[in-house]
């Protein structure tokens, strides 16, 4: 069963998530919260899996909670933060993911694309709004101060291997890049795991954006 927090500071947008997880077999609410730090609390007493988070709440925001569920010096285990955001330009979207969550969702996904970002997520994957994702990456390229592109960090990578992470960042899952290099789903995962390890990775969206800002993929490009 995957344990659930839902934090939000308006009760209709909890209520609406919790009738569409309660009624999944595999995924249940144990806790809510009205705004980031309440949702400490309610994370310290019910320790789920994941904590679906809003971005915009008064007090403690999204952002600042899921950096201290995330802080890596906590004693317990950290529950995966989902961002869930109104708008796909929000600018808080890459701040929530710097802070440590394992991807987002626009508040209007269909129910059966959150079920599965949730069990997505649960088993230690990132997720990541297909409408949103290259526009996030713009945002951040062409917003966030820029380091000369520096590949020198992938360095530690076979040739395989950056093909493979060439292709994670032009947005491709591990099932498209298997047909793609014609090698099997379960040798892709293998590149990628072994990727995020020597790149010191939280994940394929942190992957993502390291293609992106060492010039491995050009925006301009794509």
């Amino acid at each position: 069963m995957i344990r659930v927090v839902l934090v939000d500071d308006q009760l209709l947008v909890r209520t609406g998530f919790r009738v569409i997880l309660n009624q999944t077999p595999d995924i249940m609410v144990v806790g809510e919260a009205a705004d980031g730090r309440e949702a400490l609390d309610v994370v310290r007493a019910t320790s789920p899996d994941i904590v679906l988070m809003d971005v915009r709440m008064p007090g403690l925001d999204g952002i600042d909670a899921t950096r201290r569920l995330r802080d890596p010096s906590r004693p317990d285990a950290p529950p995966r933060v989902i961002i869930l955001t109104t708008f796909d330009l929000d600018e808080y979207v890459f701040a929530g993911l710097q802070a440590g969550a394992s991807g987002f969702l626009l508040k209007d996904t269909r129910a059966p694309d959150l079920l599965a970002a949730i069990r997505i997520v649960a088993g230690g994957q990132a997720v990541a709004a297909p409408t949103v994702t290259r526009r996030l990456i713009e945002h951040f390229v062409n917003v966030a101060p820029q380091p000369v592109r520096d590949q020198s960090p992938l360095q530690a990578l076979t040739a395989r291997e950056r093909e493979v992470l060439t292709l994670i960042t032009r947005g491709l899952s591990n099932g498209e890049i298997a047909a793609s290099l014609c090698l099997s789903e379960g040798t892709v995962k293998g590149h990628v795991n072994r990727i995020l390890t020597k790149l010191d990775l939280r994940d394929r969206v942190q992957a993502v954006i390291l293609g992106y800002r060492t010039g491995l993929v050009h925006l301009d490009t794509e």
